[in-house]
């Protein structure tokens, strides 16, 4: 990050924060899970697992910062380091570049993490920080060649126009040249038909179909080719994990672990949701995995102790999700649903944890509990809304670049609070020393684990 978007960061978050709370005012809850307003990080619910192309409304958001302003007509992509000819392109350039479009499903590495345990601090992603999009664009191939990519080249480092919050290491990541020398990594500037939205990336984004959200780069201006690894925080430090599971709790070393890259095969419950009356009663959802399509979903209605093929529906492709559905005759009673997705390479959902310390890539055989009843659902119980009282500096420390939402999820022990204090005051959170302990017992006992 160069020095100019350091001094830029006071003036940027000024101009914007109020925009951005607008925005936030303005989301839609009943239409989509508000994990965090600003940096907007949104889920979608379970019943936008129905389609098979999600629609953009629909389609989660997950931001480290917040979402910059791009003006087409001032944007460009930089092309630089092992290259024969460094160059500058526009969109339209690009647009004399041939179009390619593929269906992909786009997954966040940490979807899931809230239900790992030891519980794990981060977005507390439930099921829904997935979808399944059209994307279309330009090879990276393409591209790299038309700049003369060298020889000796091993990584392409990818960097985009949003801009860090306080001392926040910049958002940059790499692909393995193989990778992006792959045929189906896009460079896109559609989204389902239309201009790549500006919380999806406008006006380019990475697409590394099979591979997990973190290595698709939104608002991208910057490629660097290099012949080494990168060091930076976001692939030296963080969406690493360990290459096999380890005991839960077990803490790793970042330099022991391996950078996120394949998601993992998986499958999603959609209906039904808590309850449904007896007599026929249809079981669906979708399924998804890596490079290697899905080729069978199972369902289990006692729990995993018997296993029934469900029907494929909607259109195989070799990225994108399917839809499945599975036809049961429901007698009264409480049951536990189940259902497990294989790839063709014969990788199958597990039933347990495959435990990792940053929560990334869960796919467990999710449990899904169902009322069989005549009498309908009972009403649940109403949450506690009474307004926090927080302690001094509280507002000034955790509120400069987020809000509530984002501690609301956490559920951490002491321990793990005081790890994230550290975290934060070397990003540049403003924690003043004879407050510290009020703010770290005010988080580890109001959002406890």
């Amino acid at each position: 990050m160069t020095i100019s978007r350091r001094k830029m960061f006071a003036g940027a978050i000024a101009a914007v924060l109020p925009r951005f709370l607008h925005a936030a005012d303005q989301a839609d809850q009943s239409r989509m899970i508000v994990r965090s307003p600003r940096p907007e990080d949104l889920e979608m619910p379970l019943d936008g697992f129905m389609d098979w192309i999600t629609p953009i409304d629909r389609f989660f958001v997950r931001c480290h910062t917040y979402t910059p302003e791009v003006k087409l007509n001032e944007w460009s992509l930089k092309i630089d380091g092992l290259v024969e000819q460094p160059m500058t392109l526009t969109m339209d350039n690009l647009k004399k570049l041939p179009r390619v479009e593929l269906v992909g499903v786009l997954e966040c590495a940490g979807n899931g993490r809230r239900f790992y345990e030891p519980h794990l601090p981060g977005a507390q992603w439930a099921f829904g920080s997935v979808g399944n999009g059209r994307w279309a664009g330009v090879r990276l191939r393409d591209v790299l060649q038309k700049a003369g990519i060298k020889s000796s080249a091993t990584q392409i480092l990818c960097d985009g126009a949003d801009v860090p919050l306080g001392k926040m290491p910049d958002f940059q990541r790499t692909i393995p040249v193989a990778k992006a020398l792959h045929p189906d990594t896009l460079l896109a500037y559609e989204m389902n038909g239309q201009a790549l939205p500006v919380e999806h990336g406008f006006p380019l984004r990475v697409i590394v179909p099979g591979w997990a959200g973190d290595s698709w780069v939104k608002w991208l201006q910057h490629i660097e080719v290099l012949d080494h690894e990168f060091d930076g925080f976001w692939m030296k430090s963080a969406y690493r994990h360990p290459p096999h599971p380890v005991p839960p709790g077990t803490a790793v070393d970042a330099a022991a672990m391996v950078p996120v890259t394949d998601l993992n095969v998986k499958s999603v419950i959609a209906a039904p949701a808590g309850w449904a009356k007896p007599g026929p009663v249809r079981i669906q959802g979708t399924a998804w995995s890596n490079t290697s399509p899905v080729s069978k979903v199972e369902v289990s209605t006692d729990d995993g102790q018997s296993w029934k093929n469900a029907k494929l529906g909607g259109r195989p492709t070799k990225y994108g999700w399917r839809l499945w559905q599975y036809d049961w005759k429901a007698a009264e009673g409480k049951y536990t649903l189940r259902s497990r997705a294989t790839n063709m390479a014969g990788q199958t959902q597990p039933l347990s944890e495959e435990w990792n310390p940053a929560g990334y890539l869960w796919n467990v055989a999710q449990p899904v509990a169902v009322t069989i009843s005549a009498q309908g659902p009972s009403s649940a119980a109403e949450a506690d809304a009474a307004p926090p009282v927080y302690p001094d500096g509280y507002q000034t420390t955790c509120h400069t670049c987020h809000d509530e939402h984002m501690m609301q999820q956490q559920h951490l022990n002491a321990a793990q609070w005081d790890r994230e204090l550290n975290k934060m005051s070397g990003w540049g959170a403003p924690i003043k020393a004879q407050d510290r302990e009020a703010i770290l017992n005010y988080l580890s006992s109001r959002y406890k684990q």
